[in-house]
């Protein structure tokens, strides 16, 4: 599968029916997933290895792997609707996913690699640091999207290393958010993304 058709496959996945402003419930655009599964599938850190997408929401993520050659994936998702909008996502392309209801801090499984789009933390400060967190306990290489702003670069860069991890500035990306939310104001929002490898580092 050609990076383009990853992405143009992942676009047309249904989205959240009820998306929830507290939860940071935005989908993870498809030219966005594509190009972060693509660049951890090139590194050899997905086919035939086992996956964690934590905070998988409606399953892009985790469905890109999948469709990438994973051999394992478990979509963790604490919406149950969500979480049956991944499913039936998945069923659709006739793949096989292990999808679990809970809190990412509930996730116990050790895994070959992470993928996860984890809140900006717009709504909750520092939302994204129990997902952060559980990567860094399951796996030895995760892929993460976090927003391109300084201030955020500096944590990502101090909170990786506390946990013993080097983190990579792969790419900077646009990220589309389309209106949903009450406090929305304009109809297309644009933001920068960027596209983080984080390795464990040897002892």
């Amino acid at each position: 599968m050609k990076k383009k058709h990853l992405a143009m496959t992942l676009s047309r996945l249904e989205g959240f029916r009820n998306p929830k402003p507290e939860l940071e419930q935005y989908r993870t655009p498809g030219d966005v997933a594509a190009e972060l599964l693509w660049l951890a599938h090139s590194s050899g850190h997905i086919a035939g290895r086992t996956v964690a997408d934590l905070g998988a929401g409606t399953g892009v993520l985790s469905i890109g792997a999948k469709l990438l050659g994973a051999r394992k994936v478990y979509a963790v998702e604490s919406d149950k609707e969500a979480l049956e909008v991944a499913r039936k996502n998945a069923e659709a392309l006739g793949l096989e996913v292990e999808f679990i209801n809970a809190n990412v801090s509930e996730f116990n499984e050790s895994v070959d690699t992470v993928v996860m789009n984890p809140p900006f933390g717009s709504q909750r400060r520092h939302a994204d640091r129990p997902f952060l967190m559980k990567a860094f306990e399951v796996a030895d290489v995760v892929y993460s999207i976090h927003l391109a702003k300084p201030e955020v670069r500096r944590f990502i860069e101090k909170f990786s290393g506390d946990f013993g991890f080097r983190a990579t500035r792969l790419r900077t990306v646009p990220f589309e958010i389309p209106a949903q939310f009450h406090f929305h104001r304009k109809r297309l929002e644009r933001i920068s993304v960027d596209l983080y490898l984080f390795e464990r580092r040897s002892p």
